[in-house]
């Protein structure tokens, strides 16, 4: 179902609860509301409303991805870039990695199975990003 983004300061800056399997219905919110304009990068859950660890992106060719529980482990190659949200209004300057390593669950046949992966670029910057949004902080 395609949702309204959240524009709540508050709501955002709260640290998301872990996902379960039970959350399969959200992600494909995420999902849909993503689907709803091309400008659109990448979506945390509670930027529709839900506190919980989920999160979708494009990647570079434009692919959508849902992760469950994203944490960041390692990152290489900090630099400032300059970030929109779309749950806000003005843009913000922040250090991202150029390339990281992340560990989250992937939903598989109604079960949560762990998975580690590397991004790189722009990927890797949309990924940070999201999982900002998951522990509560705003660029």
């Amino acid at each position: 179902m395609i949702k309204k983004i959240v524009t709540d300061r508050e709501l955002l800056s709260q640290p998301c609860e872990p996902a379960t399997a039970e959350d399969a219905a959200l992600a494909q919110d995420l999902l849909d509301t993503l689907a709803t304009d091309d400008e659109y990068a990448c979506l945390a859950a509670n930027q529709i409303g839900a506190t919980k660890r989920v999160v979708v992106y494009r990647d570079a060719a434009d692919r959508p991805h849902v992760m469950f529980n994203p944490q960041l482990k390692r990152g290489l190659r900090p630099s400032r870039v300059e970030e929109t949200c779309l749950s806000l209004d003005e843009a913000s300057k922040v250090t991202r990695f150029d390339q990281i390593m992340v560990t989250y669950d992937e939903l598989v046949e109604d079960t949560l199975i762990p998975r580690r992966r590397e991004f790189r670029g722009w990927t890797a910057q949309v990924v940070q990003h999201m999982i900002d949004h998951c522990n509560g902080k705003l660029v």
